[in-house]
């Protein structure tokens, strides 16, 4: 059966046992099976009739996001940008053919793996103001405020790149850093087993940055080790 206007949530292999297909952002979505790939649609969505409809957009982003954590649950699945969609089935099935042995590489990589964000929000310095007025007091306590404020700034610098070295190279976990202002984002790529060995793991490199506040996310569908 040809359809159209597929949007598209995820690849994943042809699954051996049928899966529990979740409610889309308007319709059911199905599954569509190619030769040695399968994708997970929902038919019937035009992309141009919300463009200009921000909370429209909104909506369809939250449904694509808890569309594919409810399919990861169940199967590993290949998580595909918001707003990838193919006009028809046939499209759809020459694309996964075309990209069949590449597809299959990237499911292999993060079959049985989770998600992780620590974010690392930087503390503030507890310094001393000095007092208002002039004089040679005033004056070296305004430059030692300053000196103090770029050594913290080091310091913090430093804390994050040993963090990173101890997660690249001692825990060996793949990662991906962000860095959005001050708060810094690092994805990391984690075995389903080794869930609570991360627990365990979080509270050491706390210790290790003393000049950050540390916070670990829930567990995700991989999507930036894809």
């Amino acid at each position: 059966m040809e359809l159209e206007n597929l949007y598209t949530y995820a690849f994943l292999e042809i699954p051996s046992s049928p899966l529990i297909l979740p409610q889309g952002a308007a319709n059911q979505v199905v599954l569509i099976n190619g030769t040695e790939l399968a994708a997970i649609v929902e038919p019937g969505i035009f992309l141009e009739s919300f463009q200009n409809n921000d909370e429209k957009i909104i909506q369809m982003a939250l449904s694509h996001d808890r569309v594919i954590c409810e399919l990861f649950q169940q199967i590993t699945v290949l998580p595909l940008r918001f707003g990838t969609y193919f006009t028809s089935t046939n499209n759809l099935l020459n694309h996964l053919k075309s990209h069949e042995k590449e597809y299959q590489n990237k499911l292999e990589k993060i079959n049985g793996k989770n998600e992780f964000t620590l974010k690392l929000i930087p503390r503030m310095i507890e310094e001393i103001v000095p007092s208002e007025g002039g004089g040679k007091d005033y004056f070296l306590a305004k430059k030692q405020r300053y000196q103090n404020q770029n050594n913290f700034s080091i310091a913090q610098a430093a804390e994050k790149q040993n963090l990173i070295d101890l997660i690249t190279k001692v825990n060996q976990l793949p990662v991906v850093v962000q860095e959005q202002e001050e708060q810094i984002q690092i994805y990391l790529l984690v075995s389903c087993q080794d869930k609570t060995l991360l627990l365990e793991q979080f509270l050491t490199w706390q210790k290790a940055c003393p000049k950050w506040d540390l916070l670990l996310g829930d567990c995700l569908p991989p999507y930036h080790f894809i």
